[in-house]
């Protein structure tokens, strides 16, 4: 048995000794391994017993990743509550790929993509429409409570699920997220500790209106990187009530926060649960300052690079919502380019655009908007619920001019970032 420092209860010390089993065993000591590398005291329970896996592509040369997964399956291993997991790779109904593209997704990099979620499914994958990086939405069903302890992956969703649900997580790796959630353990440090949530950051927004979500989210990324930041003056924008339109511009921010640093919990001041219960108590003494107006939004809208190889290019396909639209960012973005378009007196958008959203989020949508939904995709607009970044990672797509509002995927790819209302004119004019 390994050497350890944490406490552990009987229980554990049982499933480490292997008398639980020899893949439980590799499980706890690798979280007990990673606790200890960051000075966790105890392994904690999930309280939230519902987990989410940041892995759900099935590239090839993942084999120790498929090798685990059999192991889990043959012992009969599952999380008890299940889990979702990130969006899959492609759809090829929605998102148009040539002869070519197609074999390098199916034979390259993405060829155990069916393997690989029948082993999900083994595991406890809740089912074939639980993909997407918002599992937190209420029409996904995997929402956690205020002080719940989670064993997710994903940066997007773990920001979300401390910052604007006040629930416990820390940023984990793939298969670590699993691990937890089948042993019912994760180790205790980082923001699953009360001194950790503290902020060490104050954001002041001092705009004229209210910020674009990505880019404050993104300029508060690259200024505090891994540390907490409390932010002030963005609750006279947005209010001091999670609602449906800030719950998705919480969303948005957030991930480009996670993205752009390295950001797992944030505070705004009277509208988080947390800043709201605590609030300046949440900020520790000498706690670092960082000024948001107009001019640094600006300088950092500028400073993003155009890695296009015709820099001037026209629109070959659009990616709106990385992370995954929720329900009211799906109908609002199909009604204002239907009216864009109509303005314009255009019957189709330029390229192809592709609105992203969970399987669930798009049913409930295609479902009770039904005219809507016929009228957008009769302009040309497609909804699916791939994920933008793993489709970008295809080599033969880095020469397509692919503009996107999403500041984690301008991040990790090629594509060019632009405001929402400079995207829904590119798309219709």
């Amino acid at each position: 048995m390994i050497d350890y420092k944490m406490e552990l209860t009987q229980e554990q010390i049982e499933i480490l000794e292997g008398k639980k089993g020899d893949t439980l065993r590799k499980m706890m000591e690798t979280l007990v391994l990673f606790g200890d590398i960051f000075g966790a005291k105890r392994m904690v329970p999930v309280t939230h017993k519902t987990g989410h896996l940041v892995t759900s592509f099935g590239i090839p040369l993942l084999r120790p990743l498929y090798q685990t997964m059999d192991e889990i399956n043959n012992e009969g291993l599952k999380a008890e509550g299940g889990f979702t997991v990130d969006p899959a790779p492609v759809d090829y109904e929605n998102v148009k790929c040539n002869v070519i593209e197609k074999l390098v997704f199916n034979k390259i990099l993405y060829g155990k993509q069916a393997q690989y979620t029948e082993q999900m499914l083994k595991a406890g994958l809740v089912d074939k429409d639980s993909f997407s990086c918002t599992c937190y939405l209420e029409e996904c069903g995997n929402r956690p409570k205020k002080g719940d302890i989670l064993s997710w992956a994903e940066s997007s969703a773990v920001v979300f699920a401390n910052s604007v649900l006040g629930a416990r997580c820390n940023r984990n790796s793939g298969m670590l997220d699993l691990f937890g959630s089948i042993i019912g353990y994760v180790p205790e440090f980082g923001l699953l500790l009360d001194e950790n949530r503290k902020a060490t950051w104050v954001v002041e927004v001092k705009t004229t209106k209210v910020p674009e979500a990505q880019i404050l989210g993104s300029a508060i990324g690259m200024k505090v990187m891994e540390d907490v930041p409390y932010i002030v003056g963005l609750d006279k924008f947005i209010g001091c009530e999670i609602d449906h339109e800030n719950e998705a511009y919480l969303k948005d921010m957030g991930a480009a926060s996670a993205s752009n640093g390295a950001v797992g919990l944030f505070h705004v001041e009277n509208l988080t649960p947390e800043a709201k219960e605590l609030g300046d108590k949440l900020i520790v003494p000498n706690a670092k300052r960082y000024i948001i107006d107009d001019t640094e939004l600006d300088r950092v809208y500028k400073s993003y690079p155009n890695m296009w190889k015709t820099k001037d290019a026209g629109p070959e396909i659009t990616f709106i919502g990385c992370p995954h639209l929720t329900y009211y960012q799906l109908k609002k973005w199909c009604e204002d380019i239907i009216t864009s378009l109509k303005t314009n007196n255009k019957r189709k958008v330029n390229g192809q655009v592709i609105l992203t959203s969970a399987p669930k989020v798009k049913a409930k949508f295609i479902a009770e908007n039904k005219e809507l939904y016929e009228v957008a995709t009769k302009f040309g607009v497609r909804l699916s619920s791939i994920c933008p970044l793993m489709y970008t990672n295809n080599p033969l797509v880095h020469g397509k001019a692919i503009l996107t509002n999403s500041n984690k995927l301008r991040t990790y790819s090629m594509a060019r970032y632009f405001k929402d209302e400079e995207i829904l004119s590119l798309i219709t004019k």
